[in-house]
């Protein structure tokens, strides 16, 4: 008897979830056009390298454009992926080449060993090097810091070609100020932005403050920018100190350190370039220079000024809600909580040293600068983030950021035609001149969704803190007043050894008297 035998055919059994779970980093340094196709080239070629698998499976690109590589705190893209390491959703990460990950040795191998820690290895194409292999911890280092040597060789190249320009005066301007337009490297007025800071100029030399012309400006609703950002004392400093407005160019007031790189104010360790008449003036000269006589003269309020005092109208009374008054006794200042100073009984804060209030913001300042990026740097990714969250399931906004992308997209490949003589001048303008329209179009309406949101003025007053910060001194040996009026929206005095220091933008510090409070 023949056996009856049937056939059973194989189910195909989806093994997704076996999968090594694989992430494509990639990274391009310059904002050039030709960078940019290169960016979109290694997206594509990412997305479509795994696709066919049968072992490794991407679960995600992350792509950085346009930021330096030296820097890793910089790139968000980057963050993002270690954030997604950490909480397991990567077994695998592949990138070009180590410059592409990182040219600093220092923090690639401080990353490569914690993603190690973690089980993740990573494969760099161009070298070869795959870190499952523990041996090759070697060969990142010599590699790692072959990029690094790469990166700064580069760097001082690109240095001293400016350093050459700035010498002979043809340097080109590559942003502009408040006040001006930027076209094809020159200084061009822009006539709205241009009367806005010629009435700061006459305001200050009425006799208004920092704060005061904020006031003025932020009550009026006048502009500052598109994100309709609030205007700070900080801005308004920038504006009256800036030589651009008489017509000149001080060039080299920054400059960026070696590894790693580090922008910081030049204060005499680098030559700075002085050139008169680089372009059409906002403000008279003679104006100019009353202003910057002024400022000075308001860095010593006690010299033949009357009322001018930085802390006045800012200092409040923790325990009845009282404003501070000053009182000037034997030869030294003070400031006392005026329920008090009328009645002892209402209220028990004594009169407090105006030193006080100066030693402790001085001390919180240094305490801030010190701790920058322990600070600002975690808490603007937190309320970005929350802010992400909030439009994840706002289809419009995710609608507006898609279709974005993909006209970016469009005026790449444009240029990359032109480029390659594919595409004529006055046909690349007109498409550009219509995409960069449209984009216009995009981020109006993106501005409307979010212009009424507590946490986009939040981010935007946390990033003018930050950014003041960042810029300022080193070390503060001395109460500096542009400082506190930039910074502080109010103090609250707890007791007389305790202030609280209320920012701008909402962020408290407190802060101990360590002066003598009698």
């Amino acid at each position: 008897m023949n056996p009856n035998i049937t056939v059973i055919n194989p189910i195909k059994i989806d093994r997704q979830e076996d999968k090594i779970r694989v992430a494509a980093y990639c990274r391009v340094s310059t904002d050039s056009e030709d960078q940019l196709n290169s960016y979109m080239a290694q997206l594509r070629y990412y997305e479509n390298f795994l696709s066919e698998s049968e072992t490794e499976r991407l679960v995600s690109v992350y792509a950085d454009e346009g930021i330096t590589g030296t820097r890793m705190d910089k790139r968000e893209e980057f963050q993002r992926m270690l954030k997604d390491c950490r909480r397991g959703k990567i077994d695998r990460i592949i990138v070009k080449s180590i410059s592409r990950f990182a040219r600093n040795t220092k923090d690639c191998l401080s990353v490569l060993r914690e993603l190690k820690e973690l089980g993740i290895s990573v494969m760099f194409e161009k070298e070869n090097i795959d870190t499952a292999n523990i041996t090759d911890e070697i060969m990142v280092t010599v590699m790692g810091g072959l990029a690094q040597e790469e990166s700064a060789s580069i760097s001082n190249n690109v240095r001293w070609g400016i350093r050459s320009k700035m010498r002979n005066g043809t340097v080109k301007f590559h942003s502009s100020p408040f006040g001006y337009d930027l076209y094809n490297g020159d200084l061009v007025i822009n006539q709205r932005e241009a009367e806005i800071v010629k009435s700061i100029f006459k305001m200050f030399l009425s006799g208004m403050g920092y704060a005061s012309i904020c006031g003025v400006l932020n009550e009026n609703k006048i502009k500052k920018d598109e994100k309709n950002t609030k205007w700070f004392p900080a801005s308004i400093q920038y504006i009256l100190t800036n030589e651009k407005y008489i017509g000149d160019s001080l060039w080299q007031k920054n400059y960026n350190t070696s590894m790693p790189y580090r922008k910081v104010r030049n204060k005499g360790e680098l030559e700075k370039y002085y050139i008169n008449n680089t372009h059409e003036a906002i403000v008279l000269r003679e104006d100019f220079e009353k202003v910057q006589k002024l400022i000075e003269q308001r860095k010593h309020p006690n010299k033949n000024l009357i009322n001018n005092y930085p802390l006045s109208k800012k200092i409040y009374c923790g325990k009845c809600g009282s404003l501070f008054k000053r009182r000037y006794i034997n030869k030294k200042s003070y400031w006392v909580c005026r329920e008090h100073y009328y009645n002892a009984e209402n209220c028990q804060i004594k009169q407090i040293p105006e030193q006080a209030f100066y030693t402790a913001f001085t001390a919180m300042y240094n305490k801030l600068k010190a701790n920058y990026s322990v600070i600002f740097t975690p808490m603007l990714t937190q309320l970005q983030e929350l802010k992400n969250k909030k439009y994840g399931d706002n289809n419009q906004y995710i609608e507006i950021n898609k279709e974005t992308a993909q006209l970016r997209e469009h005026m790449h490949v444009l240029a990359r035609l032109k480029t390659k003589g594919f595409l004529d001048e006055s046909k690349y303008v007109e498409q550009v001149t219509e995409i960069n329209a449209r984009i216009e179009k995009l981020s109006r309406e993106l501005r409307k969704i979010v212009r009424s949101d507590d946490e986009d003025e939040m981010i935007e007053q946390i990033k003018e803190i930050a950014s003041i910060i960042e810029n300022g001194t080193d070390l503060m040996t001395e109460f500096d007043d542009v400082m506190f009026e930039s910074l502080v929206d109010k103090i609250i005095v707890r007791n007389r050894e305790e202030f609280e220091f209320n920012l701008v933008g909402g962020l408290k510090f407190k802060e101990n008297s360590i002066d003598n409070c009698t």
